[in-house]
């Protein structure tokens, strides 16, 4: 007799969109993608995923310092750098700033440059919403990874293909760099409850049995399941090899109120957040102590 336990939960495409690209914020050679286009109870712990290109011409800085608070903000590098002398970021590597209680940083670009990244709002759970900040670094030369023949995972937060990340986490969650070439298959556990999606970087990746495929520049969500099962989920890489970021976490199922750079849990947290910037109480993420800052 069948139990539940012999049941293998394969995961599906359920919802496939392709985000327009837009012109960004930070002037003509920014555009910009937004990738979620759910509304946070359904992409819950998931707030916002951007995909930025900045292709500049010139050399007039643009971008500067602001805030955050109450969520985390998760920025992968695919294409050039990021920063300055003092903590720059190139292809490859990855930051979670952990806003908490409030913080303050810069992202000024003051030279030519062609840069391509992707930044998530992670939410954090209520419990931890006004927690101390903190920045984790890891490096491209550092990051976990499984490479096998025609296959590669980087694997940047949580647990995946028999590894797991340094970086520690509020909210669980899997964030991996999956490459593959023309042709490869593999087929990934994750816990068949978390919200996941994947954002196709480069060529295509057909998913799960239905061999449903995904090509460059578009989002698929994968359908989840209650209960603490794990589930499998299949990839094949399309005629030109495919690279897929996955994302997979843990709902938490607490409302939040978003506007501008924060996040609470009310509109008098926003109040409150606004008060406390103008105020000057939220400190440069450059000037947090070393116990705050975390480098892989």
């Amino acid at each position: 007799m069948e139990t539940q336990q012999d049941v293998t939960i394969r995961r599906k495409l359920v919802n496939v969109y392709t985000p327009p690209a837009q012109p960004g914020f930070l002037g003509p050679d920014h555009t910009a993608r937004a990738v979620i286009h759910k509304s946070f109870a359904e992409s819950d712990p998931f707030i916002l995923l951007m995909d930025d290109v900045l292709d500049k011409k010139g050399g007039e800085p643009v971008g500067g310092p602001h805030p955050h608070a109450g969520f985390e903000t998760v920025t992968l590098i695919l294409e050039g750098e990021l920063g300055d002398s003092d903590h720059r970021m190139k292809a490859g590597d990855f930051q979670m700033m952990t806003a908490g209680s409030g913080i303050v940083h810069t992202e000024t670009i003051d030279r030519k440059t062609r840069m391509r990244l992707l930044q998530l709002w992670l939410n954090l759970p209520k419990k931890d919403r006004w927690t101390m900040p903190r920045v984790q670094d890891l490096t491209v030369e550092t990051v976990p990874r499984v490479s096998e023949t025609g296959l590669e995972i980087r694997l940047y937060s949580g647990s995946l293909a028999g590894i797991t990340s340094p970086v520690q986490n509020h909210v669980p969650v899997i964030i991996a760099d999956i490459q593959l070439q023309p042709g490869v298959s593999t087929t990934q556990q994750l816990p068949a409850s978390f919200n996941t999606f994947l954002y196709v970087v480069g060529g295509s990746v057909e998913i799960g049995e239905e061999g449903k495929l995904l090509k460059e520049n578009q989002v698929g969500w994968l359908d989840k399941f209650p209960g603490d099962a794990l589930s499998d989920l299949e990839l094949t890489a399309g005629e030109t090899g495919g690279r897929v970021i996955l994302y997979a976490g843990q709902p938490q199922h607490d409302p939040i109120v978003s506007y501008g750079p924060f996040i609470g849990d009310t509109e008098s947290d926003i109040k409150g957040l606004y008060q406390a910037f103008r105020q000057g109480k939220m400190e440069h993420v450059s000037v947090l102590p070393e116990n705050q800052k975390f480098r892989y």
